[in-house]
């Protein structure tokens, strides 16, 4: 638990085969199901305040409380996790914490000193914003609404991964707007 920020609710890894690593995780690590969409719908992207189109594949699953994150870039756009693979990393990339009370936070935290650097939207009421914190790899800090639609999914994946039997390791993210 951070005494700032609450519970850590998500890992967030950077990887250069999404397959392979949810592969990885469902089979050697028993994580799973993962639920996978291989070109995630962002809205309003910015990267150091400048608008770019993103196409990065994501895979989602918990353990337990925390959910795993994996993340593959699929273009060339500037953003945090290009800049993580150009300095030779794969691995663990951010920590996210979650929040009802998007603006209330983001207002706290920038009033802290925290500078966003990347942001945008998944879905209505789905904003999230990445700070500059990064002062040893892992450890840049997401900000993510879970308000709307994507805090159901969020929801939906915790109780798919309770008492799972390891069938069916790969499946489909749930259309938002039908939640």
């Amino acid at each position: 638990m951070s005494r700032f920020l609450g519970e850590i609710r998500q890992l967030g890894y950077v990887v250069p085969d999404i397959e392979a690593a949810m592969d990885y995780w469902s089979r050697t690590l028993g994580v799973g199901p993962w639920f996978y969409n291989p070109r995630v719908p962002i809205e309003n992207y910015r990267y150091r305040g400048e608008a770019h189109a993103p196409h990065n594949s994501v895979a989602l699953a918990n353990s337990g409380f925390v959910q795993v994150e994996l993340i593959q870039t699929r273009n060339d756009v500037p953003s945090m996790y290009r800049d993580f693979l150009q300095a030779g990393r794969t691995g663990l990339q951010h920590v996210a914490y979650w929040t009802e009370d998007y603006d209330a936070d983001l207002e706290r935290l920038q009033g802290q000193g925290f500078k966003p650097v990347m942001s945008g939207e998944v879905g209505v009421r789905g904003r999230f914003v990445y700070f500059d914190t990064e002062y040893h790899p892992g450890t840049v800090i997401e900000l993510s609404e879970v308000a709307g639609p994507k805090g159901r999914m969020f929801d939906l994946i915790r109780d798919a991964a309770r008492g799972w039997d390891g069938r069916d390791p790969v499946r489909a993210f749930p259309d938002l707007s039908r939640l």
